[in-house]
């Protein structure tokens, strides 16, 4: 006799079909399903199936397995590029006659200044030497965060980063460059393909637990006071007797 009604691998979607789950936005719910894998990063793929081995000349299968990394939660405080820690085995005193051992590999991490022009402000950001040039072959901070999508982001901070980007291009927002509206022109015009209704905007890089919040508060009704509704049902009231003693006179006339 199976333990669980359902396998435990679809309980995350089953949870998404039911109560307040299933009445977040579709484009939301539709960012949760997203199965693409990430650009590689630790690994290069050869672009081949079979190769022939320098040594023995026989043709070999080629395999392409990428090195998958752990992001510990510093990464999302930061921007690390997609990279992570990897854990491996080295040789003892690089001598492959000698054991193995773990190791353990981080990237290396720097503190830089990072100007938004959209934000129109410098953010002390962590990063790796691969972010910069990822920076530097977008041609801008802007542009790297929006271009790239979440799952090679890897970031809380980078998507906060993309939602406050995005809601500021849909509003149009007079409060960039206010004193020069030519300016502020040029930059909306600049990242104009990057955007998308402010609605959709909104919900950019939430995690589930806040987007059900958000969600929750968007459908919250406050309970409206009694004193209201017995001012109402009185107005009513006194309308409706009006209306009456009005008709009875224009009888009698």
């Amino acid at each position: 006799m199976p333990l669980h009604k359902h396998p435990p691998a679809i309980w995350k979607s089953l949870k998404l079909k039911e109560g307040i789950y299933a009445r977040l936005p579709a484009h939301y719910l539709k960012s949760l399903n997203d199965t693409e894998k990430p650009a590689p990063v630790h690994w290069k793929p050869h672009g081949m199936k079979y190769r022939l081995n320098p040594k023995t000349g026989q043709r070999e299968r080629v395999q392409d397995v990428p090195v998958l990394p752990y992001f510990p939660p510093e990464a999302d405080e930061g921007l690390w590029g997609g990279e992570g820690w990897i854990s491996g085995y080295r040789y003892a005193n690089n001598d492959k006659l000698s054991a193995r051992v773990k190791k353990l590999w981080r990237p290396q991490l720097f503190t830089r200044q990072l100007y938004s022009e959209i934000l129109d402000k410098t953010f002390p950001i962590t990063v790796t030497i691969r972010t910069l040039d990822l920076i530097d072959a977008a041609y801008g901070l802007d542009s790297y965060i929006l271009k790239t999508p979440q799952r090679d982001l890897h970031s809380k901070l980078g998507m906060e980063l993309k939602r406050a980007m995005l809601m500021r291009l849909a509003k149009k927002d007079p409060g960039l460059h206010p004193n020069d509206p030519v300016k502020r022109e040029q930059i909306y015009n600049k990242y104009k393909e990057f955007e998308i209704p402010l609605e959709e905007a909104e919900w950019v890089g939430l995690s589930l637990e806040e987007a059900v919040e958000k969600q929750r508060l968007l459908e919250k009704k406050d309970p409206t006071p009694v004193f209201k509704i017995a001012v109402e049902e009185l107005v009513q009231k006194l309308s409706a007797q009006k209306l009456e003693e009005s008709a009875t006179v224009q009888t009698k006339s």
